[in-house]
């Protein structure tokens, strides 16, 4: 039976990879820090993320990760925000802000025309060669 023998990506510890990603040290810490973040939310349910982060000593990284997984839910927390993955401004679902979405839908649509665009030009420049040989191939009979 072969171990699989990773490094933990927090401490860098080398650990057997399992049920977790991390070494059974920090998952223990992460569960420490979830208890101080609950613990906080529940006396101070107006706090933005980074007021939480910095009362509990915990990265607003791992209190996005807790919101994300569902451990820390937004509800009843009005000022609980996490930070869009492209720009930083503040959300409460999804991972990047509705300006970020609109950007990369439009930037996605130019990239897409300029494919097309140069589709295009390739097969034009393929028939006009063919053309081109053809004409040669006649004057020469």
């Amino acid at each position: 039976m072969a171990f699989n023998l990773g490094n933990c990506p927090r401490c860098g510890k080398v650990f057997a990879r399992g049920v977790h990603d991390v070494c059974p040290a920090c998952v223990k810490e992460i569960e420490e820090e979830y208890e101080r973040c609950h613990d906080y939310l529940k006396e101070h349910k107006g706090v933005t993320i980074y007021e939480l982060s910095e009362a509990t000593e915990v990265s607003v990284r791992q209190i996005t990760k807790f919101i994300r997984e569902g451990r820390i839910s937004l509800e009843g927390a009005p000022n609980l925000a996490y930070p869009c993955e492209s720009c930083g401004m503040l959300i409460r679902e999804g991972t990047i802000c509705d300006s970020c979405r609109k950007r990369l839908s439009r930037d996605y649509e130019l990239v897409k025309l300029m494919e097309q665009t140069r589709q295009e030009r390739e097969n034009a420049a393929h028939t006009y060669q063919m053309y081109n040989n053809n004409n040669n191939n006649n004057d020469q009979r």
